[in-house]
């Protein structure tokens, strides 16, 4: 009869931490380190600074349960965000440009799925591709300079506020609650999981597998397209080289939130946690003046961390 193999001491005690608790803990320092941390306009800040981000990780949690991964988000958000400006700065009305914009990162992922799932090629490899493609279409869009043309009215998308709480914070949490309630309750979700954990299985269960992979890859584009548009019009520009380097923080926020890079496991939760842990670790190291080169290497001590913590826990 076969017996498990118990726990190390070492292994047991990971096991038990949460990210939760580490996020508690965390603020508390910061409080205790910084005045400045807990002013009301400090943590709104951070709330806004983080909402971008979170909304396309949101999406990037699905895809990465389901065994793929969209290294094409950071320059999609550039693209979309030059995209819409150069839309408006042609005559195109806002209105009618937001939408064909996000349609666009729909199409752009579910061209990703495309690949990955009737040609087999690897959405690491097309999304790569993307990365280098969307930055060279993002200068040639606009001649290499960044575009303003937007209307005043277009800033409240980035900048407004409502009842004292910024825009994107309000979409970031209407995307956490609906993402949420899809893979909590809905067939579509369960889907998810059951492809990530294993898609033969899931296939002879009657899933579709190939239209559960596309799906969440259109529909972490689209949220891509979306915090496009939300970042030009928090710059209030289309600029090619906005979003460099968001792919890192999108995926990293997944991960530390308790995503498995292997597939089948992860929540809508967990990743809200991990991305309001990093949004919070760099604003306060920024308030207590690290270097930026070192932030650099404590953020990827974290990922190497929160990845250690995932394993313990299976």
């Amino acid at each position: 009869m076969r017996t498990e193999k118990p726990l190390s001491p070492l292994n047991n005690l990971l096991a038990r931490v949460r990210m939760e608790y580490i996020l508690v803990v965390l603020c508390l320092v910061l409080a205790l380190k910084t005045p400045y941390f807990l002013t009301t306009d400090n943590l709104l800040n951070v709330l806004r600074s983080i909402s971008m981000q979170g909304i396309i990780a949101f999406g990037m949690t699905l895809v990465i349960i389901v065994g793929e991964i969209d290294l094409s988000v950071g320059a999609s958000v550039s693209f979309m965000g030059c995209l819409i400006a150069w839309l408006t700065q042609k005559g195109l009305p806002i209105p009618v440009g937001i939408p064909l914009t996000v349609a666009l990162g729909y199409l752009q992922g579910a061209f990703i799925g495309l690949m990955r799932t009737r040609y087999l090629v690897p959405s690491f490899i097309t999304t790569l591709a993307l990365l280098t493609g969307l930055k060279g279409a993002a200068l040639e869009l606009t001649g290499g300079f960044s575009i303003t043309s937007f209307p005043y009215w277009f800033a409240f998308l980035g900048s407004g506020y409502v009842a004292g709480i910024p825009f994107p914070a309000i979409v970031l949490l209407v995307t956490f609650v609906c993402f949420h309630l899809l893979m909590k309750y809905s067939a579509f979700g369960r889907a998810v999981y059951a492809v990530g954990g294993n898609p033969e299985a899931a296939r002879l269960s009657g899933i579709n597998v190939a239209r559960v992979k596309t799906q969440t890859l259109a529909l972490t584009g689209a949220l891509a397209a979306l915090s496009g548009i939300m970042l030009a019009s928090r710059i209030n520009s289309g600029t090619p080289d906005a979003a460099q380097g968001w792919e890192l923080d999108v995926i990293a926020a997944v991960i530390i939130g308790g995503t498995s890079l292997s597939g089948g496991a992860g929540t809508i939760w967990g990743t809200l946690v991990g991305i309001l842990f990093t949004g919070i670790l760099t604003n306060g190291m920024t308030l207590l003046d690290v270097p930026s080169y070192r932030q650099f290497v404590i953020r990827g001590l974290l990922i190497f961390v929160a990845v250690l913590l995932n394993r313990a826990r299976k």
